[in-house]
């Protein structure tokens, strides 16, 4: 086995100090939660009694509580809880509740699943907070296909993300490393392929071939693109969860009063490339929020049979993204095009004219505004 290396070990301890900090953050909802029970204690007694019950001694209490906070919480937060210096008085507290008629054995439990939930958010928002960033660079610098993939969704990448946030501290160009390192991964990935059996290339899937047109061109898409399973496409095409909450939210504010099209556009199956697109606007530094306020200012997309309205609301969203700024609407970009869907309809076989012009390739090579060129050493910098 050998030993981890300076980077690795930077990121080990960058994890373990966010573990750590989730675990005082989960510490602290446990002491709100005894607050509020205990100040609901005081409550009860001095209304049924007229005043409350006096405490035990904090030695009496830390000897008589100690081991249910033990046995009932988990072990990292009890132990977190126990280290703190007012420990004393929250076992007092735990003590005046049972002593008052609440069990510790059904209270505790609950406290250690709201504690649980707290740390886990903690250190959810850490690992995203932290590599937010760099699913952007290995986008930009990358390209698409399963080699980025299998980056993004290996479970070290929180580790690898720190590792690059470090070396970028340290004023290394990481786009450039990426970008160098490329091709000496691509030759690994060759000769394990090879060892395997020559696995030949996945040819392009179904879905990618469906979605070849205005939606996808100039986007680096990966020629297995999988749509049919929405988590896998965004990992495919490196956009983070954060990132497709937040074009969520910009398509939902650009369509005020229109609040159930805009749902269905974001549950149709081609949003991912709408947010591909997106992403790739805001790198290119483009106002991707004017550009969806046209879906508002024109609203052509409503006009047709309701049956066909999200395949609207993707042509309009695509043709609102794809159009420079100042540019009028075509009528006949978001319209539906009744003689092209004849054509696609699988009841009704193609006219020789469109199958001279639109047929397919029959080749499996990727289309030329989807190809991937050799990685620039020089990389993107920020």
């Amino acid at each position: 086995m050998t030993s981890p290396t300076p980077e690795e070990q930077r990121a080990g301890e960058a994890f373990a100090e966010a573990s750590a900090e989730a675990v005082q953050t989960a510490v602290m909802a446990a002491r709100l939660v005894m607050a509020i029970a205990d100040a609901a204690r005081r409550h009860q007694q001095r209304k049924q009694k007229g005043k409350e019950d006096d405490l035990p001694t904090a030695e009496e209490a830390v000897n008589e509580v100690g081991k249910d906070v033990q046995r009932l919480l988990p072990s990292d937060i009890s132990e977190a809880l126990m280290k703190e210096a007012d420990w004393p008085q929250l076992a007092q507290q735990l003590l005046a509740l049972r002593t008052a008629g609440v069990d510790l054995d059904q209270i505790l439990p609950r406290i250690g699943e709201i504690t649980v939930n707290v740390r886990d958010q903690v250190v959810a928002k850490a690992r995203e907070a932290g590599s937010d960033e760099w699913v952007r660079a290995v986008r930009e610098t990358l390209p698409a296909g399963p080699l980025r993939e299998a980056i993004l969704t290996s479970p070290a990448w929180p580790e690898m993300a720190a590792t690059m946030a470090q070396l970028e501290e340290k004023g290394v160009n990481v786009r450039e490393v990426l970008a160098a390192a490329h091709n000496e991964v691509l030759a690994v990935e060759q000769a394990v392929s090879k060892g395997l059996g020559a696995i030949a290339k996945p040819a392009m899937s179904r879905e990618a071939q469906l979605s070849y047109g205005p939606l996808t061109t100039g986007l680096d898409l990966p020629r297995d693109l999988d749509l049919s399973d929405r988590e896998r496409a965004f990992k495919q095409l490196a956009i983070s969860p954060k990132e497709n909450e937040r074009y969520t939210r910009w398509v939902r504010e650009a369509m005020p009063g229109h609040e159930r099209e805009a749902d269905l556009l974001v549950a149709s199956r081609q949003w991912p490339l709408l947010v591909s697109r997106m992403a790739q606007m805001e790198t290119d530094s483009k106002p991707v929020r004017e550009h969806l306020a046209r879906l508002a200012k024109d609203t052509s997309w409503q006009d047709g049979p309701p049956a066909q309205l999200g395949t609207r609301l993707v042509r309009a969203t695509a043709d609102a993204l794809h159009r420079p700024a100042g540019d009028a609407p075509v009528e006949s970009r978001v319209r539906v095009n009744t003689t092209a869907a004849r054509s696609q309809s699988p009841s009704v076989g193609p006219t020789k004219a469109t199958a001279a012009k639109g047929a397919a390739p029959t080749s499996p090579a990727v289309a030329p505004h989807r190809e991937t060129g050799p990685v620039a050493k020089g990389g993107k910098t920020k």
